[in-house]
């Protein structure tokens, strides 16, 4: 990491020519700053400011913030940890990610991370995945010709027990998976509002939402402790990711996670492994729906792949237009959305001298959005990531695993999976959007699709123009 600590500086001091503009967003009101924005349409909000400048700065409140809005300085942002310090929504999410590697700073991020990176080495990950295509097969297996069906509940559903299966290869009963799958819902419609709070005040107060929201956290990280004790009362060996976790050790010092840090970083992995990739492929499937042309692409690849049979992690590499079409949903809607960091010291960032303990934004949903980057963004185009054109992308415009050191840990398996389960449901059927359907994303602590009512019709039929 500090070897990208000074390449980045080193960057920064090559380019001294380059003249950042820096700008002030428009629409503070007094007191509340640019709060109301944020919660009443943050994703065009947000989407506005790089026409205003490569660095803009925003009120929270009385607070002074930063969007990096260029991708070479938000790169500088995410290259530069011990300037750039975990903060704002990672302050809040603590509430349910405890310490985990997430959210976790500085040396104590640094040791986490050692640790856990052996087990998404890609030889434990075709191991995580065996059984992701067989678990997708047996739930669409309950799907019906002409049944209506929200695709968005669906996929959170069949995520849930995927990643309890890869957590703890059992998975998880019924009712528990029921019940984890609301707890994580409400505590993410929670984090996001208690990011942007100008105040932080409402959180504190004893009201019907906030006793939900503590409850619900309360209970998720209950059911994952459950599971550890479970787990640590039978044999050693197993190879799904709690075992992995439990017997982590590094080589020159024996050094063991926790049982505390083994609790958050599972119930990290639960929320990443089932929230971030059911929202994922809710889109994916809206967006096919919604193109006929990709949509016939991508199923005639799968056929020609797959042949009928079940997708496995071997075949990922030729599933390549379907990687496009995963590729374009990430950029069209990030889960990760916003993230915040704090200056650890003064600074500079662009043109501007920052103090320290000021927050810094970055916004994937502003990048990805962005014409000067994509152009025709509002365009679903799976295109943009084949052959020349994806190396046309200029470096650090997709951004949505974030990048350096704080990168996500998991993002090489949640593409795995999104691809084994977008093949394995193609390959079978079509999901077509109900008439008068309209997407509505929703910008919690990740971005979530919102109700998609789908009709299921099975792969064979003809299927008429769609014209909604």
């Amino acid at each position: 990491m500090r070897g990208e600590d000074t390449a980045a500086r080193s960057r920064t001091a090559e380019a001294p020519e380059r003249a950042w503009t820096v700008a002030t967003a428009p629409g503070a009101l007094p007191l509340l700053g640019h709060t109301l924005a944020l919660w009443k349409d943050p994703l065009g909000f947000l989407a506005s400011l790089p026409a205003h400048g490569d660095l803009v700065e925003l009120r929270l409140g009385p607070r002074r913030a930063y969007l990096a809005c260029d991708p070479e300085l938000v790169r500088t942002v995410l290259l530069n940890p011990r300037r750039f310090d975990k903060g704002g929504v990672f302050d809040k999410a603590r509430q349910l990610l405890g310490n985990s590697l997430s959210v976790s700073r500085g040396e104590e991020h640094r040791r986490q991370r050692r640790l856990i990176q052996p087990a998404f080495q890609p030889a434990r990950i075709a191991e995580y995945t065996d059984t992701v295509a067989a678990d997708t097969a047996r739930v669409i297996e309950t799907w019906r010709a002409g049944r209506t069906l929200d695709v968005s509940d669906a996929m959170h559903v069949l995520l849930m027990r995927v990643a309890a299966r890869t957590l703890f290869s059992t998975g998880l009963d019924e009712r528990t998976t029921d019940e984890a799958r609301e707890c994580l819902r409400t505590v993410s419609r929670g984090i996001y509002k208690r990011t942007v709070a100008p105040l932080g005040l409402m959180e504190k107060l004893p009201t019907p939402g906030n006793r939900h929201y503590d409850r619900s956290n309360h209970r998720l990280r209950q059911i994952v402790e459950e599971m550890i004790t479970q787990r640590r009362g039978r044999p050693a060996g197993g190879t799904d990711l709690l075992s992995i976790l439990l017997a982590v050790e590094r080589p020159d010092t024996g050094e063991r996670l926790t049982d505390a840090e083994v609790l958050d970083q599972v119930v990290t992995f639960l929320v990443a492994g089932s929230e971030t990739t059911a929202s994922t492929l809710a889109f994916v499937f809206h967006l096919l729906g919604r193109h006929p042309e990709a949509e016939e692409r991508t199923h005639a690849e799968i056929d020609r792949v797959l042949e009928g049979r079940p997708a496995a992690f071997a075949d990922l590499p030729r599933l390549e237009y379907t990687r496009g079409v995963i590729t374009e949903a990430l950029r069209l809607y990030p889960p990760s959305w916003l993230s915040t960091r704090v200056t650890a010291e003064d600074t500079r960032i662009g043109d501007r001298d920052i103090p320290a303990d000021t927050m810094v934004l970055y916004s994937s949903y502003a990048l990805h959005h962005d014409p000067r980057l994509f152009p025709d963004p509002e365009r679903f185009d799976p295109e943009r990531w084949l052959g020349d054109r994806a190396a046309q992308v200029p470096r650090g415009a997709l951004l949505p695993f974030g990048a350096g050191s704080h990168k996500c840990i998991g993002d090489v398996l949640a593409l795995a999976e999104t691809t084994l389960i977008t093949a394995t449901i193609a390959g079978r059927w079509r999901l077509r959007p109900v008439p008068g359907t309209e997407l509505r994303p929703q910008p919690k602590a990740t971005l979530e699709p919102g109700p998609l009512p789908m009709l299921c019709e099975p792969r064979g039929t003809t299927r008429e123009d769609d014209t909604v």
